[in-house]
């Protein structure tokens, strides 16, 4: 075979191997095609298309007065689909539209936006995110009217993706309490208590698989809207939070102190209206919210002479004292086996009555006569503890709680110097929400209540569920038991070891703690230091206790620590509530003012008013040296003398006597909120005159 021949047999050959394979190519297009093709086009879709998960709207927590502590705000991400506008319509919108968001976004220049649109509508690609920055509601409202964009989706291609954010707007305010919930469903505080009626039911909607890897919604008939979740109505007041958040952090600075702890609770109701706990950062510098002490594991500690009110109670419930019996401290030191019980002040208090014994708070005296009279029946004061409702958890709203942790008698830990230290706060262990809930039981008779920090779910105005006051017991003992541990609660203050509270506007009733801290099996010079307590003591509103641990300094005991925060807070919350202080009583204030001549005249304008008493013939005089337009009126003579109401000055201004309308005027000028109740005129107001300026606070109005 020549060579020619031996070329024309290979070219052969390779036509022949080229023409068989592309015949097996078009073979094999066509089988999936038309044999396999419905197979593979599902296979498509199921990666190209799925239906993936639309998130519900979180609900939102508000305060007692509906002030919001957290809600969902909705931010948005602006994204095209290129090719949607038509030809014209593009054409026409897309200088201007680059222009504008070269302009909003500051991030490139107009011509590099209109290239990456034009370009994106060229390759045909379907979704082009325009910027990453999240936009709000507002601003995305004046974007939806930009040239292009206000086709809307479907004639402009804009897709405005919503992204929720969780926004406080009181910030830190109760952050803790109102907790957080992390994208593996773990958090704290009512988010997450209360996750199951906050998050509501996710929906689903068909997204298509684009390049990138980037999922776009498509519109579908099987589209499932999300169910938006339930709002959470807590009992918290947010004055009340403020007012309890800073006398705390003021004095965990001035001690340097470990962390501390507050809650103040409404007495009758157990609504808690403030919940705080400040703990020094790790890098000692500074304080911030990152544990609830009040409530769970980590504040169970030995209470020390808080508990000292339990002891008494049990005593003076088996009848066999008497509080101006006598009883001896001696040198203030008595031994008990192998251990010495050890009273505060050197060289002891020596006889005393057992009332002076509570007040001073006496170790010796308390140990002794719980020794005495329980010694030999130990189980039989551990039923006082149960029957005061304290020694198991109360099933709190918020998850978390402590379970307090008592000695039993009869077990191996139990030894014959465990009930004389147990009598004053010590081998034992209660968070303060429990400690509280025994000073709420003397302050509302007797009556045991629930503490509660949610009153209510609901979605709009329509409530799912209510939570109402709960009555754990009736009376936790009798009625002169109870009467006597006021007497003695008051005597503490009046005459004890928390003296330096004692208040001649009103009066509050109380037990200081100091214990030592137990650390490595052995007790230490830190201590724990609280007060616990109520008031006004003769018509309890409000019960508190304030714990600080750890404080730095001489006088590191209870009085002088932890009872002045409780003192700060009462102070103020006295002057704020109009029905506890006697001194915003309208009738007083106006004293002077005859209001059977003038009924009508109190405060206002002072032109306005001048015209309305010239209008009646009634005699009018105003020295205006300082130029004030607001006035209160006085009566002198028959005669009606103004004076200068100073609105303008940088505090909360006095606004009783003047008509709501005024008032509203006057108060939201100055940046707050105001709630009002009744009709009429102002006669009292809850934040008191004079007082610093908090922005978005809200201050309550009576009418009448």
């Amino acid at each position: 075979m020549n060579i020619k021949q031996s070329i024309v047999l290979r070219v052969r050959v390779a036509f022949i191997v080229v023409t068989l394979f592309a015949g097996l190519i078009f073979y094999r297009i066509a089988h999936l095609q038309f044999v396999e093709g419905e197979k593979w086009q599902a296979k498509s879709e199921s990666l190209n298309f799925q239906y993936r998960q639309v998130s519900a709207t979180r609900g939102n927590i508000y305060a007692a007065d509906g002030s919001l502590l957290a809600t969902s705000l909705p931010f948005y991400r602006v994204v095209m689909d290129p090719i949607v506008a038509k030809g014209d319509i593009f054409d026409k919108g897309i200088d201007s539209l680059s222009v504008l968001l070269s302009g909003y976004f500051k991030d490139k220049s107009a011509d590099a936006y209109k290239r990456s649109i034009k370009d994106a509508r060229v390759s045909g690609k379907r979704y082009l995110i325009l910027n990453r920055r999240q936009i709000g509601y507002q601003e995305m409202q004046a974007m939806s009217q930009w040239p292009i964009f206000r086709n809307g989706r479907l004639g402009g291609g804009v897709i405005f993706e919503k992204v929720e954010k969780r926004y406080r707007p009181f910030n830190n305010l109760a952050s803790r309490t109102v907790g957080f919930l992390n994208e593996d469903n773990y958090g704290v505080g009512v988010e997450y208590s209360f996750n199951e009626y906050l998050e509501g039911k996710n929906g689903k909607a068909l997204f298509q698989r684009i390049a990138g890897g980037s999922w776009k919604p498509v519109f579908d008939a099987e589209d499932v809207k999300p169910d938006d979740g339930f709002d959470i109505y807590t009992t918290l007041d947010v004055n009340i939070q403020d007012v309890a958040e800073s006398a705390l952090l003021r004095q965990l600075i001035a001690k340097d102190a470990a962390y501390g702890s507050v809650i103040v609770m409404e007495v009758a109701t157990g609504k808690i209206k403030a919940i705080a706990n400040l703990q020094k950062n790790k890098s000692g510098i500074g304080y911030a919210e990152n544990y609830n002490f009040a409530v769970g594991d980590q504040g169970l500690t030995e209470p020390g002479s808080t508990f000292k009110l339990l002891s008494m109670m049990a005593l003076l419930e088996e009848g066999k004292i008497n509080l101006n019996d006598k009883i001896d401290t001696g040198n203030g030191t008595y031994k008990f086996f192998d251990r010495t019980m050890r009273d505060a002040k050197q060289g002891g208090y020596g006889e005393i009555t057992i009332k002076e014994a509570f007040e001073k708070s006496s170790n010796v005296a308390i140990s002794r006569l719980v020794n005495e009279h329980f010694g030999h029946q130990p189980k039989k004061f551990v039923s006082y503890i149960e029957k005061a409702g304290i020694h198991q958890p109360v099933d709190f709203q918020l998850r978390g709680e402590g379970a307090p942790y008592f000695k039993v008698p009869g077990e191996r830990n139990w030894y014959g110097t465990t009930l004389p230290w147990m009598s004053i706060g010590y081998e034992a262990k209660v968070t303060p929400l429990h400690t509280l809930m025994l000073y709420n039981a003397v302050a509302n008779g007797g009556k045991l209540v629930k503490p509660m920090i949610v009153e209510g779910i609901a979605k709009g105005n329509n409530f799912e569920k209510r939570f109402d006051t709960e009555v754990l017991k009736k009376s936790i003992a009798s009625d002169q038991t109870i009467k006597q541990l006021q007497s003695l609660l008051e005597g503490v203050v009046s005459n004890g070891t928390a003296k330096n509270v004692h208040n001649k506007d009103y009066k509050i009733a109380g037990k200081t703690g100091t214990a030592q801290k137990l650390i490595d099996g052995r007790y230490t010079q830190r201590y724990y230091t609280s007060f616990a307590g109520y008031f006004p003591a003769d018509n309890p509103k409000y019960s508190a206790i304030v714990v600080i641990d750890s404080p730095k300094g001489f006088n590191a005991y209870g009085g002088d620590v932890s009872a002045p925060v409780f003192k700060e807070i009462a102070d103020k919350l006295y002057a704020q509530d109009l029905k506890i202080n006697v001194k915003s009583n309208p009738k007083a204030q106006y004293a002077s003012l005859q209001q059977d001549e003038f009924p009508f005249i109190q405060a206002g304008k002072v032109d306005e008013l001048q015209l309305l008493c010239n209008r009646f013939g009634i005699s009018n005089h105003y020295n205006n040296e300082e130029g004030e337009t607001w006035v209160k009126s006085t009566v002198s003579n028959k005669a009606i003398q103004w004076k200068a109401n100073k609105v303008e000055a940088p505090v909360v201004p006095d606004v009783n006597g003047l008509s709501l309308r005024d008032a509203l005027y006057v108060l939201e000028n100055k940046g707050l909120r105001v709630v009002y109740h009744g009709k009429g005129r102002v006669k009292g107001q809850s934040i008191s005159p004079g007082a610093a300026i908090s922005q978005n606070s809200v201050i309550s109005l009576v009418l009448g």
